[in-house]
């Protein structure tokens, strides 16, 4: 069993898990045919459900806690920050659902690419926090403010093209919108980086 103040780390980690199988798992699926948006919007619930049992195991413990590892606050705000890139992930596949979407394009493909590389930078630097290797997160947190850059680049082009090659207005407002859902979780990701490097500086 873990201790009461090892339960934080342990479960952040769970969350971090838990969003590395996310992308990896709407990778896979954007990189063929959604033969099924219903179905495929459902499990991505799924995952999102999931980390919503580990926040609220997280804020259950917080009321049961004097002392804890970090600041309270501190532990608080990853969670959120944490959970909010599993919201992303499924609005977007909710939006699948929505809107019929059974093809993703390359660039919904590329924003997934992204959001998976992103999930193994979290990873990463939430286990070096529950290891207390506080200097070693900040090498996670450039390359995920990098990604996030990237994302930003991605949707400038991602519009762009998209204003140039699709008549349909209804089509691009549909793609219009996912894209800017997938730049968001990419801003989410790179919160979670600007949450960890604060605890750096207190703590270091």
């Amino acid at each position: 069993m873990f201790r009461k103040k090892d339960i934080f780390f342990k479960t952040l980690e769970d969350m971090a898990d838990l969003i590395l199988e996310t992308t990896e798992r709407f990778l896979a699926a954007v990189n063929s045919d959604i033969p099924d948006p219903s179905a495929f919007s459902k499990e991505m619930k799924d995952y999102e459900h999931r980390g919503d049992q580990f926040a609220h195991l997280i804020i259950t413990e917080l009321n049961k806690t004097f002392i804890t590892p970090i600041e309270r606050e501190d532990i608080l705000d990853l969670t959120k920050l944490l959970d909010d890139v599993l919201d992303g992930i499924e609005a977007v596949a909710s939006r699948f659902d929505m809107y019929h979407v059974k093809k993703p394009d390359g660039n919904i493909r590329k924003f997934a690419d992204c959001l998976n590389r992103s999930a193994v930078e979290i990873k990463s630097a939430i286990y070096l926090l529950g290891q207390k290797k506080l200097l070693a997160i900040q090498t996670h947190c450039v390359k995920l403010n990098e990604l996030e850059n990237e994302g930003d680049d991605l949707l400038r082009e991602s519009v762009k093209t998209l204003f140039l090659n699709v008549k349909d207005p209804i089509e691009l407002i549909k793609l219009k919108e996912i894209y800017e859902r997938l730049e968001q979780t990419t801003d989410s990701c790179e919160d979670v980086a600007n949450t960890l490097q604060s605890i750096i500086m207190r703590n270091s």
